[in-house]
Parts: structure tokens; C-alpha cells; sequence
């Protein structure tokens, strides 16, 4: 399981040690948007709260989650990315996973001035591809590398809304590392540096957890 703040490099680390690992990288995110896809009974469900705008229930986004996490591909193991986002949560999701939960869980340490950098400077293409104008720029500028797609910014990257989105994973994702760490399952990792490096650091953390 991997847990950060907003920019924090999460994704972008879980999906290499999902693949270092040989399973599943899982989000919440792309959970829901494949069961509203499916129009499954959980999904109609979701979907209904995502388009009037609404919060998905945490009761519902973790039976979704639970489902997930215990299909025939991640039996062998799963790597989370970003979810549980409260104390809540994490407790309904230990209750739902039983001694499926998690084996270790990291924690990106990242500073609010690099945050702030990190998604301000943020570009995405339509089929989610990530950029990042000053650390990390396509080599034709507003274009993927990958697919030729032009690039956009995401409306909420203003510095303020940035500090607000901040203040609230503080707020709400602090419970959460505390919460693991009294279960003994956390590792607190420097998320700064070049993504080899943070990547290296928690390879370090797993052989020896």
C-alpha cells in the first residue's frame, strides 16, 4: 500500500513496485470508473453520488475496494495506491480484508513548497500520461511523448486550492499513519529526489521488512 500527499509521486511509485512485484497496481480512482463502466449494481450505485457531485460513500468505496483486492489476479498480492484516506476508512478496510490487509504500507514524506511545485507545473494527456513542466517536460512542449496527445493542466492547480487540498490529506490522512504504525506496518520514506532513487529507498524497505 502506498500513501502520500496530493503530487507526492504515489502513483507513479505503486505502479512500479506493482510491477517489480508481479501484481496488481489498484487505485480507488480507476476502481470505480471501470464499475461505473460495467454498470455493475456497485457502480450504478457510485455513479449516482459522482455525477451529482457528491462524496462516494466510504462504505461503498470500500466493498468496492474489498472486491477488487480479493480477485483471482491479486490472490498472490496487490499494491494500493491512495486509498484509505481517513481513519475511517483504514478500519472498515481492515474489518473487510481480514488477513487479506495489507503486508506493509509506505508513506511518501514529501514538503508542502515541492507539492505546490510538483503539481503546479503538473500536465496530463487525455489518456492519463504525466508531465511536469520544470522536473520532467515532454520533448516537444504542450505534446505526449507517448501518444501525440496535447497536454492540459488540471483547473485546480492554483496555489491555493493546492494548500487546501494539502491541509485536508493532513488533516484527514495523519489518523491513517498513525493508525498503521500502531499495527506496525508503516514505513515513512523520503519521497524527494529522482524517481529511481525513491524508488530504491522502498525496495530497500521491503527486503528488509
Amino acid at each position: 500500500m502506498v500513501l502520500g500527499p496530493p503530487g507526492g509521486g504515489k502513483g507513479t511509485l505503486a505502479e512500479h513496485l506493482a510491477e517489480h512485484l508481479g501484481v496488481p497496481h489498484i487505485s480507488t480512482g480507476d476502481i470505480l470508473r471501470a464499475e461505473v463502466a460495467n454498470a455493475s449494481a456497485l457502480g450504478r450505485r457510485a455513479h449516482h453520488y459522482m455525477t451529482a457531485g457528491q462524496l462516494v460513500p466510504d462504505e461503498l468505496v470500500t466493498e468496492i475496494s474489498r472486491r477488487r483486492l480479493t480477485a483471482p489476479d491479486a490472490l498472490d498480492g496487490w499494491i494500493l495506491d491512495g486509498f484509505p484516506r481517513d481513519l475511517n476508512q483504514a478500519e472498515s478496510l481492515a474489518a473487510a480484508l481480514g488477513r487479506a490487509g495489507p503486508e506493509a504500507v509506505f508513506a511518501l514524506e514529501v514538503p508542502d513548497q515541492e507539492v505546490i511545485v510538483r503539481i503546479a507545473g503538473r500536465l496530463t494527456c487525455p489518456r492519463g500520461h504525466v508531465y511536469n513542466a520544470e522536473k520532467d517536460p515532454p520533448r516537444r512542449p504542450g505534446i505526449c511523448d507517448i501518444d501525440g496527445e496535447p497536454l492540459g493542466r488540471r483547473e485546480d492547480a492554483s496555489p491555493a486550492v493546492i494548500e487546501e487540498r494539502m491541509a485536508i490529506y493532513k488533516r484527514e490522512t495523519t489518523p491513517v499513519l498513525d493508525y498503521y504504525e500502531r499495527e506496525r506496518l508503516l514505513h515513512r520514506v523520503d519521497g524527494l529526489g529522482e524517481r529511481d532513487e525513491i524508488y530504491e529507498r522502498v525496495l530497500a524497505r521491503l527486503g528488509s521488512s
